[in-house]
């Protein structure tokens, strides 16, 4: 890093800005998905796969988008790049709120996503330069605070408004939110970050990545709802797979790739990533298994299943810089072994739901696995940024926002698709035991709850599985050396990720 960069204050006015836009951009990725039916009935949707492409649309431009960012934030200015993506993001919430028909709704929620898409992967290298080495976990737990508090909490206030106001004050609210951290960007915020003006764009990758995670993450998302046999699903994950191979045999060969993947190549950074991965597999069945258990199985409405996840939100948010500061202090390892115990005890207790377990012990077992990955998710995956140069931070950042993206719609659509199949296979069962004469409008919905309980049990032990992967994997995590000299020999080995790997 350039020593004049070093020398600089940590800028908190500037990160504070940061943090309001990025806080406005994760709210709005989760804010949809409980008031999608309400306003399926205003805007006189008929089918709801149309109405669910608000969400999916959102979620795919993001995915295509993260994977430029590194480029992006190499080759612009930190200002004007979150002035851009944030007057974009606006644009689009501006459309959405007054939005008179789906169609401009829909391209509404696909300019905020174009516009937010970059903004969690700008804030988190605006804070890896800011901050020294040993003091980023503190940093970086301050930031897992909103990328983790403000899509948790989106379903419960979603729910609120959705039940007492009308669906377009989701969009009204963000809206001065998204244009007071634009007058203070315009007014206040400074560049930190190198550029290479010099960096060029690979078209080709950019084609490649967008039809390879496009494909993938279009294709997961599509086959929860449509099957693994659909004629769509099927083709755009057998392309989506082919593009995503080229795409990453194109970045190994080139000199300066779209996303440089020899980020790889750095061990903890590897582990560090592969357990990010597993982790957000089982982190976002969690997301979608505890709401189908909660609404379908026992009953309860979006707004008080909203609610009783919320305490679970309210934890993880609080335990995010407390886990960073802890990590300054006694490394990963620790923390991340103790979290992932945390979450594989209660998986474990969430896979023994009954169809009468008490809200206090559904809403204690949630709270207690949102705690445990609260002290994983961050402290690992910042042990592996440490280990990178300083000039890969923003391939470090990419590779890990879109592996995440990527792997969470994998599993959840594996794990949704595995709850269903048990539950057919269930009910068919229980069917075959009754007696027909007996078989009342009762004792069939009585059944159907058995039967959906049965797949979400099995579905929380596949995810107790991957807990367990998880855990072994990050006891042979260990300490990056992030002392200064270490640090400064890093950074110095500019184009030999061998002898940096060595070292």
């Amino acid at each position: 890093m350039d020593s004049t960069l070093q020398q600089k204050k940590t800028p908190y006015l500037m990160l504070a800005i940061l943090f309001v836009g990025a806080f406005v951009s994760f709210l709005n990725n989760s804010l949809l998905n409980v008031a999608l039916p309400s306003m399926m009935t205003d805007l006189n949707i008929k089918d709801y796969s149309t109405i669910q492409w608000l969400a999916t649309g959102y979620m795919l431009v993001s995915g295509v988008l993260i994977p430029a960012s590194a480029f992006l934030l190499t080759r612009f200015s930190n200002r004007r790049l979150f002035i851009t993506s944030l007057a974009i993001f606006t644009l689009g919430t501006a459309l959405a709120a007054y939005a008179p028909n789906f169609s401009v709704l829909l391209t509404g929620r696909l300019v905020q996503a174009a516009g937010s898409s970059v903004m969690g992967p700008l804030l988190m290298n605006v804070m890896l330069i800011s901050f020294p080495r040993e003091k980023r976990g503190t940093a970086m737990g301050v930031f897992g605070l909103v990328m983790i508090t403000a899509p948790a909490i989106g379903p419960t206030l979603s729910g609120y408004i959705v039940e007492n106001y009308d669906w377009r004050l989701l969009f009204e609210m963000i809206l001065p939110l998204a244009v007071i951290s634009l007058v203070l960007a315009i007014w206040k915020l400074e560049n930190v970050m190198e550029q290479n003006k010099n960096a060029k764009l690979d078209y080709f990758s950019v084609v490649l990545s967008s039809i390879g995670f496009g494909g993938l993450l279009y294709g997961f998302s599509s086959a929860s709802s449509d099957g693994w046999t659909d004629t769509i699903v099927l083709t755009t994950l057998i392309v989506g797979a082919i593009a995503l191979i080229a795409f990453i045999v194109r970045q190994l060969k080139m000199a300066e790739p779209l996303l440089d993947l020899r980020v790889y190549k750095y061990p903890m950074f590897a582990l560090g990533s592969v357990i990010a991965i597993v982790n957000a597999v089982a982190m976002f069945s969690g997301m979608i298994l505890t709401p189908a258990y909660v609404q379908n199985v026992r009953g309860i409405s979006p707004l008080d299943s909203g609610l009783m996840m919320l305490p679970g939100a309210i934890v993880m948010g609080i335990m995010s810089p407390i886990t960073g500061k802890l990590f300054d202090k006694f490394g990963p390892r620790i923390l991340g072994v103790t979290g992932l115990v945390v979450t594989a005890i209660s998986t474990y207790m969430l896979a023994n739901l009954q169809i009468d377990s008490s809200h206090a012990y559904i809403i204690l077992v949630y709270t207690l696995r949102m705690f445990g990955m609260s002290m994983v998710m961050m402290p690992i995956m910042t042990n592996g940024l440490n280990q990178l140069p300083t000039r890969l931070n923003p391939h470090g950042t990419a590779v890990n926002n879109t592996a995440q993206q990527v792997s969470g719609s994998i599993g959840t659509a594996v794990l949704v698709t595995i709850m269903n199949s048990v539950t057919k296979t269930e009910a068919q069962s229980l069917v075959a035991g009754v007696d027909p004469t007996t078989f009342t409008a009762a004792s069939k919905a009585l059944l159907t709850q058995k039967a959906l309980l049965a797949g979400i049990q099995y579905s929380f032990y596949v995810a107790l599985g991957i807990n367990i992967v998880a855990l072994i994997l990050a006891l042979f995590v260990k300490r990056v050396d992030t002392s200064k000299e270490s640090v400064r020999q890093l950074d110095q080995q500019k184009n030999n990720p061998t002898k940096e790997v060595a070292h």
